[in-house]
């Protein structure tokens, strides 16, 4: 049979799932309970949700696109 080429190789597709498992961990960072019209939840503004979370997400698109533009080596 014929090996065909394809675009993406196993590698490609474990740096994808990395990089989509840290954004679905840095959105579930960002989540929690909000503020209501009754009580002022502080911990909206806590450093998890402002700073480490959203650089979670931008880490995991960054590792989306190096998993995209990773070349597989050649077997030859």
């Amino acid at each position: 049979m014929e090996k065909k080429n394809f675009a993406f190789d196993k590698m490609n597709f474990i740096l994808l799932a990395i990089g989509m498992a840290a954004v679905v961990l840095g959105f579930v960072l960002m989540s929690g309970s909000g503020s209501t019209e009754d009580a002022f939840n502080p911990e909206i503004f806590s450093a998890l949700r402002i700073r480490v979370a959203p650089l979670v997400c931008f880490a995991g698109f960054a590792f989306i696109v190096y998993g995209i533009m990773h070349r597989p080596k050649d077997k030859e």
